[in-house]
């Protein structure tokens, strides 16, 4: 009997897009996109497929809910972040709006498919709007704005999704520590000759820090952009 009356309190509280795209990002998180199944919602809302599909149409709207609901989220805190501090920058917006999107690509690593998958639709675009209006409020010509904001949005979504890529597949076990002292290692015993360059910095892959050296890429294209100006 336990089992049911657990099931009837989690029904009493209503079902709604906003509790289905919830538990959908939790079933995206734990199991990946190939374990978002409308048998695996209903399990976790404790209702039937039916009711869900009253809300949503299918797996790709619910999968790009989810997409902008994480997106939207990690855009409103850079963005009250940045607010705070009142001589940033739009160099200090950019950073903070491209961290938050590399730091949630990191935490739900299928965004990064879900975001390459759907470039002219919602979660992208308010990526791509809030740094188009930093590249605009730092002076860029509106002939250069585009490629400028593109530039930023394709490093961020292109860094940030590999990341996630390689720490789902090079160290799914094992620290990341491990992982880079393993490949450091590799690179040092790479040919002299061939591979010159990769021995030379193999030490810099085993101390680096991810989130540093994206916002020194980050540095780089802005550094670039404002040269211009």
């Amino acid at each position: 009997m336990a089992p049911r009356t657990r099931r009837a309190e989690r029904r009493e509280e209503p079902l709604s897009r906003e509790r289905i795209v919830e538990a959908a990002i939790a079933l995206l998180d734990t199991a990946g996109e190939s374990g978002l199944t409308f048998r695996a919602l209903s399990e976790r809302l404790a209702t039937g497929p039916g009711a869900i599909y009253w809300h949503v149409t299918g797996k790709d709207e619910l999968l790009l809910a989810a997409a902008d609901a994480v997106v939207t989220g990690s855009l409103s805190a850079d963005t009250a972040d940045t607010a705070d501090t009142a001589d940033a920058t739009p160099q200090d917006a950019i950073r903070a709006l491209a961290l938050g999107v590399f730091d949630a690509i990191d935490a739900h690593p299928w965004i990064g498919a879900q975001l390459a998958r759907t470039p002219a639709r919602s979660p992208l675009l308010r990526v791509f709007e809030g740094l188009g209006r930093q590249v605009r409020a730092l002076g860029v010509p509106h002939a250069a704005q585009f490629t400028a904001a593109s530039a930023l949005l394709n490093y961020v979504l292109g860094v940030g999704g590999q990341n996630a890529a390689n720490a789902r597949a090079n160290h799914p076990a094992g620290s990341r520590a491990e992982f880079l002292e393993t490949a450091a290692a590799a690179w040092a015993a790479l040919d002299p000759d061939e591979y010159a360059f990769t021995r030379d910095v193999a030490a810099q892959l085993r101390d680096h820090d991810d989130r540093v050296e994206f916002l020194a890429g980050i540095d780089l294209i802005l550094g670039g952009i404002t040269a211009d100006r």
